[in-house]
């Protein structure tokens, strides 16, 4: 074996850590493969067939009535009666468990939704991993971070039609493809200083789910410098359910040569795009 094949090999296995530990999250027993279902809620209590109690929302709080035979655990203590969640942020969440599930108090777009998640959903308890393009270090890329002068706030579209998300971009980052430099419009990402890309390709629809995929970029170092790992380009969780929120490309984040690295189109979509 060359020094390069034990290169690769190691490429390889870092990648294959990571991709198990993602699919790990996602189908956790209360992971995004567990939701059941996606609630709007209105002023009007409403009872849910996947969750205890009858469930409103106005001026901004979140309520919860019980009934005096069903009960919550929130923050590890039992409630009943009348629970107020109080004012949830843009994409904050709560969790209150009842029996083996529980229930996501959340708001996305501006709503306040509920997502129930229970471990035996068929979504999870069937899922088999996501199918990805083989690692391969060709698809790591050097880039550079462009800050604007003051985060600019972008607004998106949503999985869910008629949504929309505003986030604020710290920049774009720009690299290099066979000689053409392209730029990417970038989120902050899930790591202090990291930035996130939401993008599509020519494989999006084909191999690749249609919507969006997200790549996260460790934090640029002092010069601005950060890699592309397009291994790493991750399906969101509405590439495998319709219960999710999230977000679209921003305008012009749509690279028009094929990403054939990352991930595919999840099975659970049977193949369509």
């Amino acid at each position: 074996m060359t020094a390069q094949d034990v290169e690769r090999t190691g490429f390889t296995e870092e990648w294959e850590r990571w991709h198990r530990a993602k699919e790990e999250v996602l189908a956790a027993p209360h992971g995004f493969l567990a939701i059941t279902s996606l609630r709007w809620l209105g002023p009007l209590p409403e009872r849910f067939d996947d969750a205890p109690g009858r469930w409103s929302a106005a001026d901004g709080r979140v309520v919860v009535d019980l009934d005096e035979d069903e009960e919550l655990t929130v923050d590890g203590a039992a409630v009943r009666g009348r629970y107020d969640f109080g004012v949830i942020g843009e994409r904050d969440s709560v969790y209150a468990g009842f029996g083996d599930a529980v229930v996501e108090v959340a708001k996305r777009g501006g709503h306040d939704i509920l997502r129930p998640r229970h471990p035996g959903n068929p979504l999870r308890t069937a899922f088999t991993g996501t199918p990805a393009y083989a690692a391969d270090p060709r698809w790591v890329r050097d880039g550079r971070f462009v800050p604007h002068d003051v985060p600019r706030p972008v607004t998106v579209g949503a999985a869910v039609e008629g949504m929309e998300h505003v986030y604020d971009s710290p920049g774009q980052v720009e690299f290099e493809v066979d000689g053409a430099t392209y730029r990417l419009t970038v989120f902050n990402g899930s790591r202090p200083g990291g930035l996130m890309a939401l993008f599509t390709d020519a494989t999006s629809g084909v191999t690749t789910y249609a919507a969006n995929r997200s790549l996260q970029i460790d934090p640029p170092d002092a010069g601005g410098r950060v890699s592309l790992d397009f291994n790493r380009a991750a399906n969101l969780p509405c590439a495998y359910t319709d219960l999710a929120t999230c977000p679209l490309p921003p305008a012009g984040n749509r690279l028009p040569f094929a990403v054939e690295a990352g991930e595919k189109i999840p099975r659970e979509r049977a193949g369509r795009a």
